[in-house]
């Protein structure tokens, strides 16, 4: 990585390795496998920057599976760029109380982790970058969270600007807004419910531990 490699990190993949020191370094937040304030503290977005918080206690929460906005932070990155400030992803899980060094990181999109979702009640990070072009996104929990627009559109982006440097690929016109989902139904048609015909936006309870 240090010579130049890309990394893309998704979803609960920041859920591994606790010990590892460089492997935390590299995705600059993570939660669960045991990991307290002495993996770092905890990272959220406040008046308007990125800060931490070194409160003892556990790493890693998140609700049932709803669907949530995320808010773009940095509007001049490549991956973000041309995005709305503010869509709509369909249900998952919404990351909060994530933990780690947070060194040479940058919050690209946030969700606001609601208190009566079992949140945190903060503005957490969910799309990030890091030094030696690494990309690590929370999101897409499951089939349905994959099949999000937003998500296939940011992990591609995320990609490609972890193997290049660069985004080339254009913003699809089926993109969310701030008030409407949109999902890929080809991705969603493996999902065995939707196959079954339920409604793939549908919340999925689901208990908040590991």
């Amino acid at each position: 990585m240090q010579n130049g490699g890309g990394l893309v990190t998704v979803h609960a993949a920041d859920n591994a390795f606790p010990g590892w020191k460089a492997f935390n370094e590299m995705i600059g937040i993570g939660g669960w496998r045991g990991r307290t304030e002495q993996a770092g503290p905890l990272w959220f977005y406040a008046n308007r920057n990125v800060v931490s918080d070194s409160t003892p206690g556990h790493a890693g929460s998140h609700g049932i599976r709803v669907p949530f906005q995320l808010t773009v932070r940095e509007p001049n990155h490549p991956i973000t760029r041309g995005l709305p400030s503010v869509w709509m992803h369909q249900g998952d899980e919404l990351y909060a109380t994530l933990r780690g060094p947070g060194q040479n990181m940058t919050v690209l999109a946030t969700a606001h982790s609601d208190t009566a979702n079992h949140g945190s009640g903060r503005d957490e990070p969910q799309l990030m970058v890091l030094s030696y072009g690494i990309f690590h996104t929370t999101l897409g929990h499951d089939v349905n969270a994959l099949s999000s627009v937003d998500f296939v559109a940011t992990f591609q982006r995320g990609t490609e600007w972890a193997a290049t440097g660069a985004v080339t690929q254009k913003i699809p016109g089926t993109f969310p807004t701030a008030d409407t989902v949109s999902y890929r139904a080809d991705i969603a048609a493996m999902d065995p419910g939707f196959k079954n015909g339920l409604n793939p936006l549908d919340a999925r309870p689901e208990s908040r531990g590991r």
